[in-house]
């Protein structure tokens, strides 16, 4: 009989993912979408693989992407059932396309983007992205995605992941209520607190997914490689505010424990 693939996160997946602040799923799509996928963004940004004389950026952006390679990617049945695991069935809405895309080059010359922080998200009306915001529920939120569209290496300019500090985040975030605290609060420090998290670098397999918590601390790094590395970095989205009257989701649980609070 053909063996039948396990098909979601096991227990202990989801267990480092309350203590860790995220999960790598290796196959979370294929090669091939990853290639339909690099293969759109090389030619959105007018460059190609096959010329690196004209690789003189140390990284592009494309903002996002909503095509069939794109959607595919990012609703295979493995990562619905992990966003139903993590997040709550019935909790988060199915992505219509990724990004955005930070194309990173092989370059001597700093990124200009390498710095520690967490992604808000609300109050980005505001024009000062500064002043954008975090809750401790995380509104707007529910997860932090990395979709690797490439083979990613320690040399390849991979994601810097502090272990573990969506919690010291979630304590942070605990006393500013519902109205949550700005990007410029949050990043006063410098993110100090976190300074003494082990360090994770997002790496693998062109295919790998990175299911993060909303309030991990992470950073970009210069491309000290030979091939460029293609990147999303979505926000899963929920459909609506925590509902506390549904048992609480692994995202909850972790800043529930972060924060000391009864269940």
């Amino acid at each position: 009989m053909p063996k039948i693939e396990h098909i979601g996160l096991t227990p202990s997946q989801v267990q480092s993912f309350i203590d860790d602040g995220f999960v790598k799923i290796e196959n979370a799509f294929s090669a091939d979408l990853a290639k339909q996928g690099r293969d759109e963004l090389w030619a959105d940004i007018g460059l190609s693989p096959n010329e690196p004389e004209k690789w003189v950026q140390p990284v592009i952006r494309v903002a996002s992407k909503s095509s069939r390679p794109f959607i595919e990617a990012a609703n295979t049945p493995q990562l619905h059932k992990a966003y139903d695991q993590l997040v709550g069935e019935g909790r988060w809405l199915a992505p219509k396309g990724l990004g955005t895309f930070p194309i990173r080059f092989p370059s001597a010359v700093s990124p200009g983007d390498d710095g520690w922080h967490v992604d808000v998200s609300f109050g980005t009306d505001n024009a000062d992205f500064m002043e954008w915001r975090a809750n401790v529920k995380s509104s707007g939120r529910a997860l932090l995605m990395l979709f690797l569209f490439s083979d990613v290496s320690d040399d390849d300019a991979p994601t810097k992941i502090r272990k573990g500090s969506h919690g010291v985040i979630a304590r942070e975030l605990l006393p500013y209520g519902d109205g949550g605290a700005t990007l410029r609060q949050l990043s006063a420090d410098g993110y100090a607190s976190t300074g003494d998290c082990a360090v994770e670098l997002a790496t693998g397999a062109a295919g790998t997914v990175y299911l993060c918590h909303p309030f991990l601390v992470h950073a970009a790094q210069p491309h000290q490689g030979q091939r460029p590395r293609f990147m999303a970095q979505p926000p899963l989205l929920p459909k609506g505010e925590f509902d506390p009257t549904l048992p609480p989701s692994p995202v909850q649980v972790a800043i529930r424990q972060a924060c000391g609070l009864t269940f």
